[in-house]
């Protein structure tokens, strides 16, 4: 079996998250679940696209979906954790916007997880995807290292 190798940018990191493992958040093997790291790393995500002025429903006018999301772990988390989300956003140069997260434990940075995701903005009305607009971009663009 081949494992996905994710190469996360460390010079566009535009936002970092503390977040803990509830006791809620683990699987049948006692660790952080996928379903639950998947919820996680949109949380970061947010509050990354917060930082930057944006919104995920309202992107330049636009809300934004996620086409596909590839996840490599490294190591396991559990109850009571305390973990680091870094969000990765280099700037866009076609209608995607790539998001990186690395998932990290608070004491060490032991790595949990990187994760890789594509973002377009669709209009809703037509069902399709759009180019991202100028504001989005200058975000991005605008975004320094954390």
């Amino acid at each position: 079996m081949e494992r996905i190798k994710l190469a996360f940018p460390d010079s566009a990191i535009v936002h970092r998250q503390p977040l803990s493992v509830r006791v809620t958040d683990m699987n049948y093997g006692r660790h952080l679940g996928h379903d639950t790291l998947v919820s996680l790393l949109h949380e970061a995500r947010i509050q990354a696209f917060g930082a930057l002025g944006l919104t995920e429903w309202d992107m330049g006018g636009f809300p934004s979906v996620v086409v596909d999301l590839a996840v490599q772990y490294q190591s396991e988390a559990r109850w009571p954790d305390a973990l680091v989300v870094e969000t990765a956003i280099p700037e866009p140069d076609g209608q995607a916007i790539v998001v990186y997260h690395r998932v990290r434990h608070a004491e060490g940075g032991r790595p949990v997880a990187t994760a890789r995701l594509n973002l377009v903005l669709v209009d809703p009305i037509q069902g399709r995807s759009v180019a991202l607009p100028d504001v989005v971009r200058q975000a991005f663009a605008g975004a320094e290292s954390a």
